[in-house]
């Protein structure tokens, strides 16, 4: 019980915040898109994590890709 509990709490501060940027995006609260991930998951036996995983990866690389240059002098 202890090791799963420091695992969730490893992916909870370490995560991607999928959930939020997409939240923020749609302009609705992260509470109401993580429940909705939760409920798909479970409803299509794990098409929401995989979808999940999915959009953490595809924001990583949007991350990578457009990176915020300070000044003209940074190209």
């Amino acid at each position: 019980m202890n090791k799963s509990h420091s695992l969730l709490l490893y992916f909870q501060k370490r995560g991607y915040y999928v959930c939020q940027r997409i939240a923020d995006r749609l302009g609705i609260r992260a509470k109401i898109v993580r429940t909705s991930f939760m409920y798909l998951t479970f409803v299509t036996v794990g098409f929401g994590f995989a979808l999940y995983v999915f959009l953490a990866f595809w924001m990583r690389i949007k991350d990578i890709i457009y990176t915020k240059r300070s000044s003209v002098f940074d190209l």
